[in-house]
Formats: structure tokens, sequence, C-alpha cells
């Protein structure tokens, strides 16, 4: 089945509920007026429960089909959070808190569902239950394990769940997804170098830690070219380097390095970990120096189930008639926190030549709301077909 009528007519409607909330972004756990907004609407929608404070500022949306008969209950995941950037696309809607705005399309995603929602909720045609979850701090908060953590799995008795997120560069409307490991794990390090200060006339006199760091750095590098299976993913980044002092005469006491660890599975994981500690180690020690690594997992590698993403597959070819293998991401996504709990799939939807997601001149394209909310809908209907006839 190709895009619903019913989104063409309600096009309009939820466009000006998406530029409302990319007018007033919010950063991580502050969605306040989006999490407001969003169980307004659910409640003048009439879903049949609307519960607010889930993961600290989440809202969780229920509606049950004509007939619940078949005891299934599929969860529908949007993103709410916008991120700490200002804003330069100059649209008559564009942010009007300064520093932060939507640039990933997490208030194209919101009100996609809020799309769906509505028509859900107006026609029921499915017999089993609809659980939206509208979670919050998708950029760096881990808002989806909050609201794992707080029982939504449980609670609704979930039995799968989907989620959906915009693509800048492919054409809007089409969708891409691929099974097993999608999006990397992000796991973030702090490494404190000490070693002794003094003047730069007398280097002989000194244990330097901009040359213990330096040596350092390319060090790290050989995880990924040394260590690491070559057929495997793995990125190592330093991407702070700190010096103590400031002066052009001071050899520095310390050295501060911060960096980030993508990979794709749960072995790259520890051996990264392992290697990071053992290098970091062994490189202050060549110099006589001291390292102290604070190493922080972040989310886990995010993989689709089988099962499931040969299901979301087949409803994105109905809608739109393309469906792409995609590519391995190497970003981080929270939503894993959500497929380690229960079955499901993440996919993707083209949002056309705009620019990347986390840049200031991007925006979503509102052309893609109808294709989008038709995907919500019919996963819903074809996961859990009417009972009536």
């Amino acid at each position: 089945m190709p895009v619903k009528n019913r989104f063409a007519e309600l096009h309009d409607d939820i466009t000006a509920w998406r530029r409302d909330i990319h007018q007033n972004p919010e950063i991580l756990f502050e969605t306040h007026r989006t999490s407001a907004l969003v169980a307004e609407k659910l409640r003048e929608f009439g879903c049949d429960e609307v519960v607010e404070g889930i993961g600290r500022t989440g809202v969780v949306g229920v509606i049950r089909g004509n007939t619940t008969g078949s005891g299934k209950v599929i969860g529908l995941r949007a993103d709410m959070d916008a991120l700490p950037i200002h804003e330069q696309t100059g649209l008559d809607y564009a942010s009007k808190t300064d520093g932060a705005m939507h640039a990933c399309g997490h208030d194209g995603h919101t009100a996609m569902l809020l799309g769906a929602a509505k028509y859900l909720t107006e026609t029921r045609n499915f017999d089993g239950t609809t659980v939206l979850i509208f979670q919050p701090a998708e950029e760096g908060g881990g808002g989806g394990k909050e609201m794992c953590d707080d029982g939504i799995m449980a609670r609704w008795d979930i039995k799968e769940v989907y989620g959906m997120h915009n693509w800048p560069g492919m054409p809007v409307g089409n969708f891409a997804i691929r099974s097993g490991a999608f999006f990397a794990a992000t796991d973030q390090f702090d490494i404190a170098l000490e070693g002794l200060g003094g003047h730069a006339a007398k280097p002989d006199e000194t244990i330097d830690t901009t040359v213990m760091a330096s040596h350092l750095v390319l060090a790290l590098q050989t995880i990924a070219s040394r260590n690491a299976n070559p057929i495997d993913q793995i990125v190592v980044s330093v991407t702070s380097f700190e010096t103590s002092s400031k002066a052009y005469n001071v050899i520095p006491q310390g050295v501060h390095l911060k960096g980030t660890v993508r990979t794709m599975s749960k072995e790259m994981r520890v051996l990264a970990e392992k290697r990071i500690m053992a290098i970091c180690e062994g490189t202050a020690a060549t110099f006589g120096g001291i390292a102290e690594v604070t190493y922080r997992r972040g989310y886990p590698v995010m993989s689709n189930h089988e099962e499931q993403t040969k299901f979301a597959a087949e409803v994105a070819r109905s809608v739109s008639g393309v469906c792409d293998e995609a590519a391995l991401v190497m970003g981080g996504e929270d939503f894993s926190y959500l497929l380690e709990e229960r079955p499901g799939a993440y996919i993707l939807i083209g949002n056309g030549d705009t620019a990347m997601v986390h840049h200031p001149m991007y925006n979503f394209d509102d052309s893609a709301i109808p294709i989008g909310c038709s995907w919500w809908s019919e996963i819903v209907e074809k996961r859990m077909p009417s009972a009536l006839k």
C-alpha cells in the first residue's frame, strides 16, 4: 500500500507541529515544552493512556486496536531532543533559542509519530496495542536507557520495538535498513599525563609531557591498524590535546587528552579498552611519567533483529517502493538499549539533498512526513492485522 491518503490531508497540520517544535528546541532531558506538547496532542487525539515523566521527561501514549485478542504489543519510538548548535538556516521558523537547534531532525521524528498517532486513534484498524514512546536525550544523554530503566517494556508488555531516523543524502521517501550491527558502540576516554614541568631551555631537567602525549596519540592509532582484525570496524580518535601550561617557555607538568572509540562488536569494544589502558601505561613509563585513564562506555552497538528487519523493509517497500541495504554507521544511537530488551528494527528514511545532520544549515524535509507517517501506521496494521472483517 502506498502513502495513506489521510496523511495528505493531515500534512499541513503535522508540518505546523514540526515547525513549532523546530522553533522551540530543547536539549537532552530539558524537553519540558516538547513533552507537554506531545502529551497534549496525544490526549486530544484520544489515546487510551498518556503517561508523562517516564525516563525523566519522556512521554508514553497507548492506543488499543478495535480488538486486542492477539495479545500483540508494538512500541514505536521517536526522539525529541535538540542539539547545542547555533542555527544558521535563516528560516522563518528558525530556532528562537540561541545556541540550540533541531540539527538532527528529531522535530520531524516527533511530528511524524504524532501524525501516525492521530491516524491510529481515528481508525484503530488493528488487533493489539500500540505503545508510542517519545524519548528525550538521545544526543548523548542516554534517554533510551532511562526509559528502559523506568520499566517501559514490562509495564506495557511491549513485544517488539521500531524506530526511524531521517537520512540526508538519500532521496526523500526512500528507505534503507540492515540486519545485525547497524550503529556503533560509542565510548569515551580521558587521559591525564603527569610528568615533571620546567623551563623550556632545560628539557633535560624535565619529564616532557608534550612529547609523551605526542607519542601516545600516534601509538593509539595502532589499535586499529595493528591490533584489530582488518575486517572488523574500529575507530580510535583523540579529539582534544590540552597542556597544563600555555606559556612559550614552559614545559608543562601535565597534559590532558580526550577521545572517542567506535566499534561494531563486543570483542572490538573489549580490545579497544584493554589496549588503550596498556598503551597509555607503557608510553608514560617509557618517558618516566604517569598516565591515568578514565574509560567510559557509552551507547552499545545498535543491532537490528533479523525477522523484524525483514518485516520493516517489506513495509517500507509497500509504502515507497524503495528500501535499500544500508551501510554501517559509526555514529551511536541509544535505540540500542531498546533493542537489547526487545526484538525490533531501526530504519532510515531519506531527507534529500540537505546539509548533513549536526550541521547549522540542516533542516528536516517536510515532504517526507506523509511517507514516514505511513510507514509507522503500516508497521502497526500489518504486524497486528485487524480481526474484524
